[in-house]
Formats: C-alpha cells, structure tokens, sequence
C-alpha cells in the first residue's frame, strides 16, 4: 500500500511539472526517472524509446479507446492501465508524449456517464441560492 502511494505522489509531482509550458518531454521523463530511482523503484524507458503498438489516429475511435502498450480496445484505460501495465495516466500520457487532452475514455461512453449524471440532477447546485438560504435562516 505504501509503495502506490509513493508512487501516486511522485505521479502528482510529475504531472504538475508537466503543466508547465517550458517542460520538455525528456526533462519531464528525466524528472520522472530520478524521482522512482531515489524512490528505489525501476524507471521507465524514455519517451523517445516508447514505440506505440499502433497509429495514434487509430487508438481512439466512437465506443473505444485503444492502449497504446499493447494495442487492446476499452471502454476507459484508467484500470487497465494500473493493472496491466503498472503506470497511472501521467505515466502513460508522458510514456507516449499525449496532449493532456487526449482522451482515454471512450467519447461514446463519456457522453453517456455524462447524460446520466445529468439526469441524476449532478451539476445542478448553486451555491449563491444555498448561501442565502443559510443566511437567511441565521437571522
């Protein structure tokens, strides 16, 4: 348990570095690198080293999205990702040199999860009405 926490912290780290409009994509490998040796963990190969198994313009497609290390189509990568092949989604979008942008939930089943949760009535909270009401009830 401890070692995934380690390694979600360094995750972070990475990531907020990667937010920065002058990291490069070796110097963010190289961040990511030192931070899993001092962590005693093996690093990743370089993202110039990472081959995709195939095109970027065929991994996503309407119902799926497909990996990128081993060429399997999903609905969402996230856990397979984790399981499979041990990385989180920093990892992965580093490994590969992917915009943070780029999607790894498939858009059809997005727009989905998404019609639902507005049907649920998610994202329908106005905390200006909530505040007065609160307001009002302490007078």
């Amino acid at each position: 348990m401890a070692d995934q926490s380690r390694k979600d912290m360094i995750a972070t780290i990475v990531a907020s570095f990667a937010a920065r409009p002058d990291a490069t994509p070796d110097a963010i490998v190289d961040l990511y690198n030192k931070l899993m040796e001092d962590a005693g963990e093996a690093p990743v190969p370089a993202a110039s080293s990472a081959a995709p198994a195939l095109p970027l313009e065929r991994a996503v497609t309407e119902d799926k999205v497909y990996c990128l290390c081993c060429g399997r189509g999903f609905k969402m990568l996230k856990r397979h990702l984790g399981a499979e092949h041990g990385l989180t989604e920093a990892e992965y979008r580093t490994m590969f040199s992917l915009p943070a942008d780029f999607p790894l939930v498939a858009p059809s089943y997005s727009r989905k999860k998404a019609s639902h949760a507005k049907q649920a009535g998610f994202g329908k909270y106005d905390r200006a009405v909530q505040k007065q009401d609160s307001d009002e009830s302490m007078s």
